[in-house]
């Protein structure tokens, strides 16, 4: 039913302007739209809508990600931009934070927002 249908990518913010720089600047992601409740940004040609809310509960897991070429190449540019990566206890993660190899071969590297969203770069093998 909803196969052929575009697909919207929300996640909630507390300060727009704050996002805005993280997710345009830091990120490279173009805004498509602002008003008084949300930011809108091109994900990869993919909306992501950045909702304001008063307070971001802690997430319980990944909230978004991207599929990238190259993971350690690209965790390393945005640690460089000042990205901090996550780290996690029984994980075998490299200098890059990058946890290889995951069930399907993939490597993937974790990061979090201002707001706190746990956000992904992925490749696959």
């Amino acid at each position: 039913m909803l196969g052929a249908r575009s697909f919207v990518g929300f996640l909630l913010i507390t300060d727009a302007a704050r996002a805005k720089r993280f997710y345009g600047e830091v990120l490279g992601l173009p805004l498509l739209h602002e008003d008084d409740f949300a930011i809108v940004m091109d994900a990869g040609g993919t909306p992501l809508r950045l909702s304001i809310v008063a307070e971001v509960p802690e997430p319980s897991g990944t909230s978004a990600g991207w599929l990238v070429q190259d993971v350690n190449a690209s965790a390393r540019a945005l640690a460089t931009a000042g990205v901090t990566f996550e780290r996690f206890p029984g994980m075998d993660q490299d200098s890059d934070g990058v946890w290889r190899p995951t069930p399907d071969g993939a490597g993937v590297a974790w990061f979090r927002d201002p707001d706190g969203n746990r956000l992904s770069l992925t490749n696959k093998p």
